[in-house]
């Protein structure tokens, strides 16, 4: 998505999902938001975004990947946010105010639920198109990112074309080629062998 957004061929606005929210079974008034892994780091995507923008969230949300999927940092350790701010050039003091600040975890349940209600969304990333009153997909899933610019459109056309096809519903296959990930390499491709 980034690099479509690079291009000029979308215009990307980052939401959350939380699946501890997705898998907690109780009333979400007894979710101890002081014991998620995840929460922190999604309380300061929603700070970051609506408070220094867009382009700030994605920059943020990449920097967190690397460190998470790249660097294996635990995301429930502060230090792993604060540096995915400072990677992306942005105040690493949003951590604390972010977490400290009521507000940030409302958005995210909020957020949260109506993804949820609107496209039954269920624990994978989600693209919504039109600005997000559109369609919704779980996907593309490519093991790599592609090597073009021309590629990444094509991808997009086509895929982008199938979610408003209202017929359709699913295309699977095995991967065919293994990502290139420090996390992979370690863990999935580990139990294989």
């Amino acid at each position: 998505m980034r690099r479509l957004a690079a291009t000029g061929t979308v215009t990307v606005s980052w939401g959350v999902f939380c699946l501890e929210l997705a898998n907690f079974s109780k009333p979400i008034e007894e979710f101890d938001v002081t014991r998620s892994v995840a929460a922190p780091t999604l309380r300061v995507l929603v700070a970051v975004r609506d408070t220094e923008g867009e382009d700030a969230a994605g920059r943020y949300y990449a920097a967190l990947g690397t460190r998470y999927f790249d660097d294996e940092q635990p995301l429930d350790d502060p230090a792993t946010s604060r540096g995915a701010l400072d990677d992306a050039g942005i105040d690493v003091t949003w951590h604390d105010r972010a977490v400290d600040d009521p507000d940030t975890w409302r958005t995210v349940v909020d957020e949260h639920q109506a993804l949820v209600s609107e496209t039954r969304s269920f624990g994978v990333p989600t693209i919504r198109l039109d600005g997000g009153d559109g369609p919704a997909i779980f996907g593309p899933v490519v093991s790599n990112p592609v090597e073009s610019d021309e590629e990444a459109i094509a991808l997009w056309t086509h895929v982008s074309w199938l979610t408003r096809y209202e017929n359709f519903s699913e295309l699977k296959r095995d991967r065919t080629i293994d990502p290139d990930l420090a996390y992979w390499r370690t863990f999935v491709r580990g139990r294989r062998s």
